[in-house]
């Protein structure tokens, strides 16, 4: 369709799972993309196997030099910018008596403030002729879960910076929104997924009763960046199978059928 025609886009974490695709997907509908990831070799692999509207830059987000340089050098290879996908991000299970402070510091780095430091390198060339910024938070930043508390913190902080620069940025013609997945299958959930016990209970509580795809969430990500979603920003999209649609009461159905109680 070409929905992204000669769009110029950034994508961090591009080198697996839900940024994989949504490389695939944009350089499939017409952009040009810069994978921006610390894997080197699938990072560069990704992108010699897509051609030349693919490049590879290797960035460390917990460094914010090497974020600077992440920017220009992508930049310069896109010759502009019009989409920046901020995709990276990681998180730990523990809970907060017991996990060690550097983790939490690092979870933030990498998930909040690494964001914050794309964004403020990416804007002065989003503004020249306007553009998209996505942004990959979680349900677990909209509600939040057992044991994952920096990592429910940092995307509940990025839920509320992406209305933030919605807000900053709408009379520059850049739109902000972010996309919040439930449970997808990607290399970070597989030891989630790979205990039977927890993922039993993950697809009881929801009522889809099946986990995401990559390329579910890749999808939403090109509405977003496309000019179909021109009068779309401060919003945040859950993509998750139904999760937080649901209050956590019990499952009337299953307990009553079709009656009909009064």
């Amino acid at each position: 369709m070409g929905l992204l025609n000669n769009k110029k886009v950034i994508i961090t974490g591009g080198a697996s799972g839900i940024g994989e695709q949504a490389v695939r997907l944009f350089i499939e509908q017409g952009a040009q993309v810069v994978i921006a990831d610390m894997n080197v070799e699938r990072g560069q692999a990704l992108a010699d196997e897509l051609g030349q509207n693919a490049g590879f830059c290797q960035v460390d987000l917990s460094q914010p030099q090497q974020i600077e340089a992440m920017v220009q050098q992508a930049v310069e290879f896109l010759g502009g910018l019009d989409v920046l996908i901020n995709n990276a991000g990681y998180g730990i299970y523990g809970r907060t008596h017991l996990i060690d402070p550097a983790d939490w510091y690092k979870i933030i780095e990498v998930n909040l403030n690494a964001l914050f430091q794309t964004c403020r390198h990416a804007l002065p060339h989003l503004m020249k002729q306007g553009g998209s910024i996505i942004n990959t938070a979680s349900v677990s930043g909209t509600r939040a879960d057992y044991g994952f508390n920096a990592y429910a913190a940092a995307k509940g902080g990025v839920l509320n910076y992406t209305r933030n620069l919605a807000l900053d940025y709408a009379t520059d013609g850049i739109r902000v929104n972010a996309i919040s997945p439930g449970l997808i299958e990607t290399p970070l959930t597989t030891p989630l997924r790979g205990h039977p016990g927890a993922l039993a209970e993950y697809l009881h509580n929801i009522p889809m009763a099946r986990a995401g795809q990559p390329d579910e969430i890749a999808k939403v990500m090109l509405f977003l960046a496309s000019d179909l979603a021109s009068y779309v920003t401060g919003q945040e999209i859950a993509v998750d199978g139904g999760v937080t649609a649901w209050n956590g009461q019990p499952r009337f159905p299953h307990h009553f059928g079709d009656t009909i109680i009064r």
